[in-house]
């Protein structure tokens, strides 16, 4: 297995992102191999700064770099050597397995389609989190930040990945699948959401157990896989980094939080596309990036791609 970095993606880039993957590779089995994509200069002159040793990995060159604030699109297609173009023609070549970044989330996302694509019959593809529980596991909840605004046929759709993702990545037999909502009654909530929520009792492929509401999540009564569009996603994500931080300045200890920590995380799975590819943070430091790809690792594991082409 080789699971590609993008080096060069990220707020702290260069020097983070190799921080992480030396720490990666205490956790790495045989076989498993890390490929450092990006400027060859930079990578050395960081490596050894550091007094890191770089034969564990392979390193293949790029030498362009989409920067944070640059426009997806137009950055994605003017910079072909750049380490996300790079990265992603590797992923499509076959000569990696799957690709990890902490960089420009939209050229990732430009890059997915342009190269790997969307899955036949997926609507929209989606970013995915797993979050922690008070019950001591995790549940799936989906999209968080890629799709703002959702019909309720791409919502129903999002249950079905979310599903997949908890069966495979998570081994959850049968999850649970909830829609996120104002209320539980299946006439509270948006065109959208109420669409959805008719589409989904009658739809047999998913345990669907009705809506949930704001004050399930991280609790123990939330469902294995909750589903909303990318708006009500991405503002929850944030929230609870924002509880945590709130949490660390007043110097608590407690254990569930310190699992709504971001860097725990690592990044953020595409679901959806023909291909194993995870978005980290634009902040990620060592810890985050170490997680990061040890996720990309369970995500090329668990086949996930293949499996979703399977049932969609």
């Amino acid at each position: 297995m080789k699971i590609g970095l993008d080096v060069m993606g990220g707020d702290y880039a260069p020097g983070a992102i190799l921080e992480g993957a030396f720490d990666a590779l205490e956790s790495l089995l045989p076989g498993e191999k890390i490929v450092l994509i990006g400027d060859e200069k930079a990578i050395r002159d960081g490596a050894k700064k550091e007094g890191m040793d770089l034969s564990a990995f392979d390193l293949v060159p790029s030498t362009e770099v989409i920067e944070m604030g640059e426009h997806p699109a137009r950055s994605y297609s003017q910079k072909k050597d750049s380490s996300i173009a790079v990265g992603y023609r590797l992923l499509k070549e076959g000569s990696i397995h799957g690709f990890a970044s902490a960089g420009n989330t939209g050229a990732m996302l430009i890059g997915a389609s342009y190269t790997v694509n969307v899955i036949p019959g997926v609507f929209r593809p989606a970013l995915v989190i797993a979050i922690p529980t008070s019950g001591g596991g995790q549940s799936v909840l989906l999209d968080v930040g890629l799709n703002p605004d959702c019909k309720p046929d791409v919502l129903l759709q999002y249950a079905k990945l979310g599903s997949l993702y908890a069966k495979y990545v998570l081994e959850i037999d049968n999850p649970t699948v909830g829609l996120l909502n104002i209320g539980e009654e299946e006439t509270k909530g948006s065109v959208a959401v109420r669409g959805a929520y008719e589409l989904l009792k009658d739809n047999p492929t998913v345990n669907f157990v009705g809506n949930v509401e704001g004050n399930v999540l991280f609790t123990g009564e939330m469902t294995d896989v909750v589903v909303c569009d990318g708006f009500v996603g991405n503002i929850i994500i944030k929230q609870g980094e924002a509880f945590y931080s709130i949490y660390k300045e007043r110097n608590l200890k407690d254990e569930f939080f310190e699992h709504l920590n971001f860097e725990n995380f690592g990044g953020t799975p595409v679901v959806g596309i023909n291909a194993n590819v995870v978005i980290g943070h634009g902040i990620s430091r060592r810890r985050a990036i170490m997680n990061m790809i040890l996720q990309t690792r369970d995500v090329i594991n668990a086949d996930l791609a293949k499996k979703i082409i399977e049932e969609i």
